[in-house]
C-alpha cells in the first residue's frame, strides 16, 4: 500500500467532516497533527502486514554419516581334556600323613619285592605309583614312570607294602584314565599290574 495515497485519503476526511454544513462550527485543527497522525496509522499498519508473513524455516541439519567399528570374529576357547585322578591326599594325606608329598627313595627300607607294570594300549601313558606307609620301617611315597604303547617297565628296588596306581594320558583316541585301587605286596615275588584304557588289574598268579 502507497504510505502518500493513505495520507492523503486521511487528510480529505478530515477536511470534508471540518466543513460540513449544518453542524456546529468544530475547533481547528492543524494539519500539522493530522499528517502525524496519518503516518502513525500508516506505519502501524505496515508493521502489522510484516509480522503476518511467516517466517523462512531453515531445513533440519542433515546427520553426518560415522564410521561404526565392524565386529570381529574372535575365536572360542577350545576344549580341554578333564582328567579325574586320584590325588596323595584322598589316600594318605588324612589326619596330616606326611607321605602325601613325599617322593619314594630309591633304596628304602624293608623286605624286598619286585614289581612290573604292563602298558597294554597302543598309547603312551604316565604311571604313578604310591606305597602307602609301612608299619615296619614308615617307609612311603611316590614314584613316576613313563611308558610307551605296549611298554613296560620292571622295578627291583621296592618294599612289600600295599601300593597304589594310575594310569593316565591326554590321546583323543585311546584315552586312559586309570586306577588299581590298593594292592597288598607281601611276598618277594615279581607282581605284575596291567594297564588298560579304564583299569589297572592285579596278574599275579
Amino acid at each position: 500500500m502507497n504510505k502518500n495515497i493513505l495520507i492523503f485519503g486521511i487528510t480529505l476526511c478530515l477536511l470534508a467532516t471540518a466543513c460540513s454544513s449544518g453542524q456546529a462550527a468544530v475547533p481547528t485543527v492543524n494539519p500539522l497533527d493530522i499528517r502525524n497522525t496519518a503516518e502513525a496509522a500508516a506505519f502501524t499498519m505496515v508493521a502489522q502486514t510484516l509480522a503476518a508473513i511467516p517466517t523462512a524455516t531453515l531445513p533440519p541439519p542433515t546427520e553426518t554419516p560415522t564410521q561404526t567399528p565392524l565386529a570381529t570374529n574372535t575365536p572360542l576357547p577350545l576344549p580341554t581334556t578333564s582328567i579325574n585322578l586320584p590325588t596323595a591326599t584322598t589316600v594318605a594325606n588324612t589326619g596330616g600323613d606326611p607321605c602325601a608329598t613325599r617322593i619314594l627313595s630309591g633304596s628304602p627300607k624293608g623286605r624286598a619285592t619286585v614289581l612290573r607294570i604292563v602298558n597294554t594300549v597302543k598309547a603312551a601313558v604316565t604311571v604313578s605309583l604310591y606305597l602307602n606307609e609301612t608299619a615296619d620301617h614308615n617307609e612311603c611315597g611316590y614314584r613316576t614312570y613313563n611308558l610307551g604303547s605296549r611298554d613296560s617297565v620292571t622295578i627291583t628296588d621296592l618294599v612289600q607294602g600295599c601300593y597304589n596306581l594310575w594310569a593316565f594320558n591326554n590321546d583323543s583316541k585311546n584315552l586312559v584314565n586309570a586306577g588299581s585301587g590298593t594292592i597288598c605286596v607281601n611276598n618277594p615275588d615279581k607282581w605284575t599290574f596291567e594297564i588298560s584304557q579304564t583299569s589297572i588289574r592285579n596278574t599275579t598268579p
